[in-house]
C-alpha cells in the first residue's frame, strides 16, 4: 500500500491519488491542475442538488456569520432555523409540520429512531424498543446509525456494538429474494415486515425505517409499486413508527419533494439531509408528524436529543436560501423533466457488456455491473469492477459514485448517478456520453 505523503490529512483511500478542488461552478468542478469534472453525484451523493456559485445561498451564510457566532439553543430561538422549521412544514406531506435541526443525515436517522422510541415510551409501550430495517440499506456512518444499516462491508466489523436492529430483505426485484417476479411475487419483500413483527412480538417493535429508493447500499432500487402502502398498512396495524429516510432522496432529487410523495404513503417521520442546504453547509432535519409533538406536550416531555449544531443559525440560513432558491426556479418540476431525460439516457446503457440492470427514478439512477448478462453472475469482489468504472470515467472528467455488496454484502458492484437538479438536456447527454465510454473502455480490457 502506498500512502500519500504530501499531505497530515487522513484520506479515505490511501492507495489512491485525490486532485485538489479549487473552485466549481454550476454542475462542475475543477483541479488544481485546471482539469473539469462534471459532478455526475451531486456531491458523495446526491448533496450538492443546486450546483456550485448560488450566490443567495452565500449571501445568506454571510449575513448569518455577519450577525454572531453561536446561539444556544437551550436558551434563545433564532430566526433561520425557525423559518427552515416552518418551510419544511410547508414542504412535507400530511401532518409532518414540526421540524428539529441536526448536522447531518447520520444524525437525523438517528435523532428519528430516539424520537419514535421516545413516542412509544410516552404513549406506555414501555417494551416497543426494537429497530426493524432491511438488509442492503444504508442510514449513516455513526455506530447506531451503522446497525439500523444493512450495508455488511461497513457494518461488519463494528457488529459487536449493534443492539435491538433486526433486518428483513430490501425491495430488490432484478434480484428478488424471494425468487418471485413482479407483480406475481404479492410483494412479499413489504410483507415480510408483518412476519418479522410478529416474530419479536409486536409489543416490542419501535419503528420500521426504510429509503423510498435505497441508494449507496443498492444503487438506486426502487421499491414496486404497492410496497410502501402495504407497509403503512402494517405500521399502522402493529403500531410500529414508520421512518422515511430521505437523506438522498429529499428536496426535488425524484421530481418531488420527497421521495416518498410517489407513492402516496405519509410516514410519521422524515430524516432528511444533504440537499436540504445545497451542500453549502452541513445540516440535517428530522420532521415530525404532529400527533407526536403534541403527545410529548400532553406528557411535559421535552425531545431527548440534541448535539452542539442543533439549530445552528448559519447552517439554518443555508437551508432556507436553498429551500427559497428551489421554489423561485421550480426545480422540483425542473428535476421531473430532466429526470425523464436521463432515465431514457441511462436505459439505453442497457446493452453495453458489463451492464446488468439500470435502475432508479428521476435524478436518481443506478447501474449494476454483472459478468454475465444472462445468469445475472457477479464479479468476484477483488476485481473492483465498479471502481474501475469509477476510474475511466474520471479521467473522461465525469464523478460517479462507485458501490460494492448490493447481492449479498460481499459481491455486487453498482455505479450511482445523481447529478445536480440545475442540470441540462445537453450536460445529461454529455454525462451519458462519457459513462457509456468508461464502461466500454473497462468491458474491453476484461475481455
Amino acid at each position: 500500500m502506498t500512502q500519500r505523503t504530501d499531505s497530515h490529512l487522513i484520506f479515505r483511500d490511501f492507495k489512491r491519488s485525490y486532485p485538489e478542488i479549487v473552485r466549481g461552478e454550476g454542475i462542475y468542478l475543477y483541479d488544481h491542475n485546471g482539469k473539469k469534472y462534471l459532478d455526475g453525484t451531486s456531491g458523495s451523493a446526491a448533496v450538492c442538488n443546486l450546483g456550485h456559485g448560488v450566490a443567495e445561498i452565500s449571501r445568506a451564510v454571510k449575513t448569518e456569520l455577519d450577525r454572531y457566532a453561536y446561539c444556544p439553543c437551550h436558551c434563545f430561538a433564532n430566526g433561520p432555523s425557525m423559518e427552515l422549521a416552518k418551510m419544511l412544514a410547508d414542504i412535507a406531506p400530511g401532518e409532518l409540520n414540526r421540524a428539529w435541526t441536526v448536522s447531518d443525515g447520520s444524525e437525523a436517522t438517528e435523532a428519528a429512531v430516539k424520537l419514535a422510541r421516545q413516542y412509544q415510551v410516552l404513549k406506555g409501550n414501555l417494551s416497543k424498543s426494537k429497530v426493524i430495517t432491511r438488509w442492503q440499506s444504508y442510514h449513516g456512518a455513526t455506530l447506531t446509525a451503522l446497525g439500523y444499516g444493512g450495508l455488511s462491508g461497513r457494518r461488519r466489523i463494528y457488529s459487536p456494538f449493534f443492539c435491538n436492529v433486526h433486518h428483513i430483505p430490501p425491495a430488490y426485484c432484478y434480484r428478488c429474494p424471494f425468487n418471485h417476479t413482479y407483480p406475481g411475487c404479492d410483494v412479499l419483500c413489504a410483507r415480510a415486515l408483518e412476519i418479522e413483527i410478529r416474530q419479536l412480538g409486536p409489543e416490542n417493535v419501535a419503528v420500521f425505517i426504510a429509503e423510498p429508493i435505497v441508494g449507496a447500499a443498492l444503487g438506486c432500487a426502487p421499491p414496486p409499486a404497492e410496497y410502501f402502502r402495504i407497509i403503512r398498512q402494517i405500521c399502522d396495524q402493529y403500531d410500529v413508527v414508520f421512518v422515511a429516510d430521505e437523506v438522498m432522496t429529499g428536496f426535488g432529487r425524484l421530481g418531488r419533494w420527497f421521495g416518498i410523495d410517489h407513492w402516496s404513503v405519509v410516514p410519521d417521520i422524515i430524516a432528511c439531509a444533504k440537499g436540504i442546504s445545497g451542500g453549502y453547509l452541513p445540516l440535517g432535519a428530522i420532521i415530525v408528524d404532529e400527533k407526536i409533538v403534541q403527545l410529548m406536550i400532553t406528557k411535559e416531555s421535552n425531545i431527548i436529543s440534541g448535539h452542539t449544531n442543533s439549530a445552528h443559525h448559519v447552517s439554518a440560513a443555508a437551508g432556507v436560501a436553498a429551500i427559497t432558491y428551489i421554489h423561485a426556479h421550480d426545480l422540483v418540476k425542473q428535476a421531473g423533466a430532466m429526470g425523464a431525460h436521463f432515465e431514457e439516457g441511462m436505459r439505453s446503457l442497457t446493452d453495453l457488456p458489463l451492464v446488468g440492470d439500470v435502475r432508479g427514478k428521476g435524478l436518481f439512477m443506478g447501474i449494476e455491473l454483472v459478468q454475465d448478462k444472462c445468469t445475472k453472475d457477479p464479479f468476484d469482489p477483488g476485481a473492483r469492477m465498479a471502481q474501475r468504472v469509477e476510474k475511466a470515467a474520471l479521467e473522461r472528467g465525469l464523478i460517479t459514485y462507485p458501490g460494492t455488496g448490493c447481492v449479498d454484502g460481499d459481491r455486487g458492484d453498482h455505479l450511482l448517478m445523481a447529478p445536480p437538479l440545475t442540470i441540462s438536456r445537453s450536460e445529461i447527454n454529455e454525462l451519458v456520453g462519457i459513462l457509456e465510454a468508461a464502461i466500454g473502455e473497462v468491458a474491453e480490457k476484461i475481455t
